[in-house]
């Protein structure tokens, strides 16, 4: 109780700014969980269906692969590898797989980058917000000092110089706690498209080493012939 009490004198004492800022924060934190639950979600998608993926890959199972994909829920992995998996019976090269995957990857990053970089513009404002509600703090209070009598200056001086600090440190807190956001927030970002990625290459170098197999095997085949 004695903390509400808190929160709602500094909100007395620091001015009408304090709101604007606070409903900044509000939205920041709104998009950073709403990215981390998105991102938590998506990563461990893919950790389950690799698990899966990777040791049909390395016994060169890839029809049960592409079934197991089919299957799967439409995560970030599972879509960069349908593109690339579709694409094995009727691609000659090598290339023409890896550009399909690109293109995936292309079309997956974009939705795992949404709306964070939102944080660290949310951030800026909210830190703006508050230094400007500080000037303005320091404003009021430089003119209770000229205008007021002697015996109300003090009262008002500490009202004024209230109004800004209150403003300038909701403002830091704001920036603090969204760029913290964005910055794991982009960290976890990476993490996946990094695993997706490597999701890739791994999956084109079992396939290329399935069709130098299947070569070398014609290869003896027609020599024995």
């Amino acid at each position: 109780m004695q903390f509400f009490d808190e929160i709602v004198n500094f909100f007395k004492q620091g001015g009408f700014f304090l709101y604007p800022i606070a409903l900044i924060w509000v939205i920041g934190l709104v998009i950073a969980v709403e990215r981390f639950v998105y991102l938590t979600k998506v990563g461990g998608g893919n950790k389950r269906l690799w698990d899966e993926l990777q040791p049909l890959f390395e016994s060169g199972n890839f029809k049960q692969a592409l079934a197991t994909v089919s299957n799967a829920a439409d995560g970030a992995l599972a879509q960069v590898m349908r593109y690339g998996m579709s694409r094995v019976e009727t691609a000659r090269r090598r290339d023409d797989i890896e550009k399909a995957m690109e293109e995936s990857l292309v079309e997956v990053i974009p939705h795992l980058e949404r709306r964070t970089h939102y944080l660290a513009a949310l951030a800026n404002i909210g830190m703006l917000m508050g230094l400007f509600g500080t000037v303005l703090g320091l404003i009021r209070a430089f003119a209770a000092v000229a205008q007021a009598n002697p015996a109300e200056k003090a009262s008002l001086l500490s009202a004024s110089i209230s109004v800004a600090m209150n403003n300038t440190a909701l403002g830091l807190l704001v920036a603090i706690t969204l760029l913290l956001s964005h910055l794991y927030l982009e960290t976890k970002t990476t993490n996946i498209v990094d695993s997706l990625e490597v999701a890739t290459v791994k999956f084109l170098n079992s396939l290329n080493e399935r069709l130098i197999g299947a070569a070398h095997a014609a290869e003896v085949r027609g020599a024995k012939a």
